[in-house]
Formats: C-alpha cells, sequence, structure tokens
C-alpha cells in the first residue's frame, strides 16, 4: 500500500513537472517567443547602431571641413557665394511658351 502512494506521489510530481515546462513561467513556448523577440531588438539594435555611425561621420565631417557645410548650404537653402550666378536650365517640358505678347503686369 505504501509503495502505492510513492508512486502516485511521484506520477503526480512529475505531471506537475511537466505542466511546468509546456505551460508555466519559463515553458517552451515562452522560451521560443524570447528568443524572437530577443532576434528582433537584436536587429532593430544593428539599424540604430548603423545609423549612428553615419552621423558620427556627418558630424565629424562638419567639424572637419568646409565643404560639407557649404553643400548643405548650396543644397538646402539655396545659398550661393559671392559674385556667382545661379542658372537654373529647364527641361523641354516645362519651359514657358513663347507668344510674342509680354506677361501681364
Amino acid at each position: 500500500m505504501r509503495a502505492r502512494w510513492v508512486t502516485a506521489l511521484l506520477l503526480g510530481l512529475l505531471a506537475v513537472i511537466h505542466v511546468q515546462i509546456w505551460f508555466g513561467r519559463g515553458s517552451v513556448a515562452q522560451v521560443d517567443a524570447l528568443r524572437r523577440e530577443l532576434a528582433e531588438q537584436e536587429q532593430a539594435n544593428e539599424a540604430a547602431r548603423l545609423r549612428n555611425e553615419r552621423l558620427a561621420a556627418e558630424v565629424q565631417d562638419l567639424h572637419e571641413g568646409v565643404e560639407t557645410v557649404e553643400e548643405i548650404a548650396r543644397q538646402e537653402l539655396g545659398m550661393l557665394k559671392p559674385n556667382e550666378i545661379f542658372v537654373q536650365i529647364q527641361g523641354p517640358g516645362s519651359a514657358r511658351p513663347t507668344g510674342g505678347s509680354a506677361p501681364p503686369r
């Protein structure tokens, strides 16, 4: 009779352990989800690291050279050097029609 109680107790403990492994805290499903989340976070970290490196290189260029500042000023702000003339060439589809009459004032 005592052997049956011990066997029943051991089977019960085994069942509890299996339930914990498959459904409890630290279960197989939870560990798998955490691994996927970790992989996603590592990808996000790598993307952020690359962006930070690009920004650091740009900051270094801004500290070291005037060329980068000049390029940004020309592209984004349309700035010109003294005595420069801005010439804009339009494509064939964007030219104004020639009509012989002056535009209205």
